[in-house]
């Protein structure tokens, strides 16, 4: 992505710098302030007055970075899609659209998740603060987290039944999470994981 960058001249450097952020239309905190020239008030405070002249380039903004990432993926990939970014208080959703997005879902999310960890590596790479992206495409998320929470019911109904402990398929740590949440209130079962990264999976057996 394009840097955005401008120089910028005033009686300070503190002029210079709020004259250049006003032409880049960014708060302070946005930009790194490179002081080219200091101000000098020349002979007799008169002749050879120099102004302050700084640089202010705009530091990259880890969403947007993300989003043109995305966009080379997808274009390499010469899948057509649209994004909609979701602000929210610790996170920022990024939702595709568009037609036959199962190849960016992948099995069971596989690539989807892939997609959403490198996404969080391009996002953090510059950000002084920690960035937490969650990619989502065509409602995936909802409907996986809907699926899961269903199988554990059906499964910690089958595990009262038969008095048997029954061991899950394996799962990524979000999908693990989403079933452990969803019976740890459960009067009769518990959950537990075993097995190590990628095959780590859940048990479920009686309390």
């Amino acid at each position: 992505m394009k840097k955005l960058a401008a120089t910028a001249s005033g009686k300070s450097v503190e002029e210079a710098v709020r004259s250049g952020l006003a032409r880049l239309g960014v708060k302070e905190d946005r930009v790194k302030v490179t002081v080219l020239e200091q101000p000098s008030k020349g002979l007799f405070g008169l002749i050879g007055v120099k102004e302050a002249k700084v640089a202010l380039e705009v530091l990259p903004d880890g969403v947007d970075e993300a989003i043109g990432f995305l966009e080379e993926v997808t274009g390499a990939m010469n899948t057509k899609v649209s994004m909609e970014r979701h602000e929210m208080h610790d996170e920022v959703r990024i939702d595709l659209n568009g037609k036959d997005l199962g190849i960016l879902i992948g099995r069971r999310g596989q690539t989807l998740d892939a997609l959403q960890f490198l996404v969080n590596i391009v996002a953090n790479r510059h950000s002084d603060r920690h960035l937490r992206i969650i990619l989502d495409a065509e409602q995936f998320r909802e409907r996986r987290r809907q699926t899961l929470e269903s199988l554990s019911e059906r499964m910690a109904s089958r595990v009262v039944r038969t008095k048997k402990d029954i061991v899950l398929e394996p799962m990524s740590s979000l999908e693990r999470k989403i079933i452990h949440a969803r019976l740890q209130a459960h009067p009769q079962v518990r959950t537990y994981s075993q097995g190590d990264e990628p095959n780590r999976c859940i048990v479920i057996a009686l309390k």
